[in-house]
């Protein structure tokens, strides 16, 4: 079910920043002169300083305690040790963090200085996540990456040596090179390694990436036809399913594997529909609106991925409310995403029976097509409706659509 307005935000903040740009990545992220990172973050704190009056004049309520915090990017551990000191200053000043708040930033292998290393932990970071995409050395060289097997494990030695073990790793199944043989490999690693979170992602090539734009031109300077098929890729996850789960990560969202206790609480906070204020390079806010009574009750923001526009100000964010019919949809697909699935009486007592039982239409066809399951109180995705879960969430959407366009049409 939705939070209330009242509840906890958790903090999402991009940093844009890398030192290299990973060939399949089409993230709003780059190179960028180290001048910048100052100016970034001062923008950053101006944007922490202003949130509160932001969301009042929009009609949202921005609540004061915060969970969780989560520093995304691009590469966030590249900011230097007195940029983090500020960043978390800000943060800490604007808002109330809780006292166990779940505190994520995002760190790439062989990257993180002494330095930074220590400004993080004054901080109070509790958890690092680690873009490792593979422990195939030349796996992760022909797809950008700057780090080797044992740099990753010499820093996941160096995070445990400050107390920081709740730790996740990276892995992204279909880059350039790999077979099943390393694909396993790099799987027993990682079971080896005894982090307790992993997230798996199956390669996905967007044509406005580099990888992508030498696949359809036919180039090679970025190993495109060494790209593995999209059948060998779908094998690939099913067995990071298995192997993971055999060893103690047991999958709890489509591409999210903990051991017990050690999911990933921010990011629960998107698949459940939970407030969080995104603030930075194309960053993105789900938050409520302070009067039931105001023009809508979920508000999602967004701001621009051009860096130059984001530094000249607030007003390249973009908002809309949703109407209940959208926010129905997003329960939808965004609790799908979970292995727990989507329960339907909760979704009955927070949208009403009428247009649930029209999602329940699309949720039967589905079902027939062995994409979803229903045990009679919760819905699930199979595990061939995980395969192709992009496609299923089109589908459910557009039979949704067509049953409420058959019902108007009964109705007139």
């Amino acid at each position: 079910m939705a939070a209330c307005a009242g509840d906890a935000v958790g903090l999402y903040i991009s940093i844009p920043f890398c030192r290299s740009k990973c060939t399949y990545c089409n993230f709003a992220s780059g190179v960028y002169p180290a001048g910048e990172h100052q100016r970034y973050v001062e923008r950053l704190i101006e944007d922490l300083a202003g949130a509160g009056e932001w969301a009042a004049g929009i009609g949202v309520e921005l609540p004061r305690h915060v969970d969780s915090v989560y520093l995304g990017g691009g590469t966030p551990s590249l900011l230097a040790p007195e940029l983090v000191a500020r960043l978390f200053g800000a943060m800490r000043a604007e808002f109330d963090f809780d006292a166990n708040a779940e505190i994520t930033v995002e760190c790439a292998p062989r990257q993180i200085a002494y330095q930074t290393l220590e400004a993080l932990r004054k901080a109070g970071v509790n958890r690092v996540s680690l873009g490792v995409q593979s422990f195939i050395d030349r796996e992760a060289a022909v797809s950008g990456r700057l780090h080797s097997r044992a740099a990753v494990l010499e820093d996941i030695v160096r995070l445990r040596g400050i107390g920081i073990e709740n730790l996740s790793v990276d892995l992204i199944a279909g880059l350039a090179g790999q077979t099943d043989a390393s694909w396993l490999e790099s799987l027993a690693v990682l079971a080896d390694s005894g982090v307790p979170h992993a997230s798996v992602y199956m390669l996905e090539v967007d044509e406005d990436s580099r990888l992508g734009r030498e696949m359809l031109a036919g180039g090679a300077r970025y190993h495109a036809g060494e790209v593995p098929s999209d059948e060998a890729i779908a094998r690939m996850y099913a067995v990071a399913i298995e192997r993971l789960g055999a060893a103690g990560l047991d999958q709890y969202e489509i591409s999210n594997f903990s051991r017990p206790d050690f999911q990933s609480r921010h990011n629960l906070r998107y698949w459940q529909r939970r407030p969080y204020l995104g603030l930075g390079l194309d960053a993105a806010s789900a938050l409520y609106a302070a009067d039931a009574n105001g023009p809508g009750y979920l508000l999602r923001a967004s701001t621009t991925s051009d860096l130059a526009a984001f530094m000249q100000g607030r007003e390249a964010v973009e908002t809309a409310w949703l109407s209940p019919e959208r926010q129905h949809e997003e329960a939808w697909f965004l609790g799908l995403r979970l292995n727990a699935g989507v329960k339907v009486a909760a979704l009955e007592e927070e949208f009403g029976p009428k247009m649930v039982a029209r999602a329940m239409e699309a949720v039967a066809l589905l079902t027939e097509d062995g994409l979803l399951t229903f045990d009679g109180q919760t819905v699930r995705l199979t595990a061939r409706g995980q395969l192709f879960s992009n496609d299923v969430f089109q589908e459910f959407l557009g039979l949704v659509a067509e049953v409420g366009e058959v019902g108007m049409r009964a109705r007139a």
